[in-house]
C-alpha cells in the first residue's frame, strides 16, 4: 500500500480548489485555523501544505490577510479623471455595481463643509472585478442635483455620466488603513486586514466642489500609477504629513 503523504494530500485539495475556481484569483483562502479543523491536521502539516503551494506559486500570504490566490492588481492612472468601470474595462475586467445604501441624509460634517450643503444624497455600492469584491464606495451629491436620479439609475452608471455638469478635476487623497468589520465584510477580507482609502472631491469647470467620494480597495487588489516627465523632480511629488 502506497503511504499517502498529509501535507501533500492538503496541497492537492487546494491546489484542486484553485483550478477549478472554487479559490478565485485574489480571493482569501480559508484561515490556518480553519483549514486544520476541516482536513483534521495538525497546523504545522497544513503551514507544511500552504508552504509548499506558495513554492509553486499557486498561493501567496501578506501580513494581516493571511493566504490567498494571487491576482495581477488593477493599476489605477492618476493622471487623469476617470470612473472605476473604466479603468476595469481597460484592464479587460467585467465590471458589476451592487448599490448597498441610497437615501436623502444630513450631510456629515466634512461633506458640508466641502460641498456646502445641509443634505446629500448618499449613495453607498459595492463594485465586483470579474465576479469578486473589489472596492466599496459611498458617493456623497447635493440633494439638488441628485433629486432626480433613481436607485436603478446609480447602480447602472457612474454620477460622473448621470449628472448634467460640466466636470473640471478631482483631487484625490490616497493613504492606508486597516478593514473595520463591515468592509472586510463585503470586501471579503479579514477584518483588520490592510485596506487602500481613497478620498477624492470632484468639481466642475468652475473649480465649484460638486461629488465627494470615498473608495476603499483590498490592499493586494489594486496600485495607484503616477506618470512622472523626465523633467520631474526624482522625489515623490504630492506628499503631505498627516496629522
Amino acid at each position: 500500500m502506497v503511504r499517502t503523504i498529509r501535507y501533500r494530500e492538503i496541497a492537492d485539495t487546494v491546489r484542486h480548489r484553485i483550478d477549478e475556481g472554487t479559490y478565485g484569483p485574489g480571493q482569501v483562502l480559508p484561515s490556518e485555523a480553519e483549514l486544520t479543523a476541516e482536513f483534521g491536521a495538525s497546523r504545522v502539516t497544513v503551514r507544511r501544505a500552504l508552504d509548499s503551494l506558495r513554492h509553486e506559486r499557486r498561493i501567496d500570504s501578506r501580513q494581516g490577510f493571511g493566504w490567498f490566490v494571487p491576482a495581477d492588481p488593477l493599476p489605477q492612472m492618476l493622471a487623469r479623471l476617470e470612473t472605476l468601470d473604466a479603468h476595469l474595462a481597460a484592464s479587460r475586467r467585467s465590471s458589476e455595481r451592487q448599490v448597498t445604501g441610497f437615501a436623502f441624509a444630513p450631510a456629515p460634517p466634512r461633506v458640508a463643509s466641502v460641498l456646502g450643503v445641509d443634505t446629500v444624497l448618499e449613495v453607498r455600492r459595492r463594485h465586483l472585478a470579474d465576479g469578486r469584491p473589489f472596492a466599496r464606495i459611498t458617493v456623497w451629491c447635493p440633494e439638488a442635483l441628485g433629486a432626480s436620479l433613481s436607485r436603478a439609475e446609480v447602480e447602472e452608471s457612474s454620477f460622473i455620466d448621470l449628472l448634467d455638469v460640466a466636470w473640471g478635476g478631482a483631487v484625490q487623497t490616497i493613504g492606508a488603513q486597516l478593514a473595520g468589520d463591515e468592509d472586510a465584510e463585503l470586501l471579503a477580507v479579514p477584518s483588520g486586514s490592510p485596506v487602500l482609502v481613497c478620498r477624492r472631491t470632484t468639481s466642475d469647470e468652475s473649480d465649484h466642489p460638486v461629488l465627494m467620494s470615498e473608495h476603499v480597495f483590498p490592499g493586494h487588489l489594486t496600485e495607484f500609477v503616477v506618470e512622472l516627465s523626465v523633467s520631474s523632480s526624482i522625489e515623490p511629488s504630492g506628499l503631505r504629513l498627516v496629522d
